[in-house]
């Protein structure tokens, strides 16, 4: 669980008024700043839910992500370009889960250096139970008003939009 601030201030807010009189407008750092906190703020809820799972969310992904495919096979360099991960986070993704029995490695015969991780039973059994400590905490944002869900989503795509992430409708 992430450890709370218990602070009386908002540190952030408090770092934007320094902003402003040290460099000018602080709204971007402000944002900037309140997205990498709220990151670590989920990562920390998600790996919480998860634990019991012998998951984290960055597992859990790949298992989903498994599930999702038409055989619960893919390469692991598919694997890391859908999920937007470096292919070292995805090589260590499934040597852990390979170790809790949730996914096995197998040769990819279309490529004969290539390797496919494979969703295992016990991977296929932990999913749901895994997707209902998510969904049980509202994947970590409780907090925000389903009507709000939609609009953050969208701010946080134009991000990703200018990033190159996906192309635009």
């Amino acid at each position: 669980m992430v450890r709370p601030l218990g602070l009386p201030f908002d540190p952030i807010e408090r770092a934007a008024r320094t902003w402003e009189q040290r460099f000018g407008p602080a709204a971007s750092m402000r944002a900037a700043t309140s997205v990498f906190r709220v990151q670590q703020i989920l990562l920390a809820r998600f790996d919480e839910a998860l634990k019991p799972h012998r998951l984290t969310f960055a597992r859990y992904e790949v298992l989903v992500l498994l599930t999702f495919s038409r055989t619960g096979q893919l390469p692991l360099k598919v694997i890391g370009s859908r999920l937007m991960v470096h292919p070292t986070s995805v090589t260590n993704a499934i040597e852990r889960l390979v170790g809790a029995g949730y996914v096995e490695r197998r040769p990819n015969p279309a490529d004969g250096r290539g390797v496919l991780a494979a969703i295992t039973d016990a991977g296929r059994d932990v999913v749901p139970l895994a997707t209902e400590a998510l969904t049980g905490q509202d994947f970590g944002l409780a907090d925000v008003g389903e009507g709000e869900l939609d609009t953050l989503f969208d701010i946080l795509k134009k991000v990703r939009l200018g990033a190159g992430d996906v192309a635009d409708d």
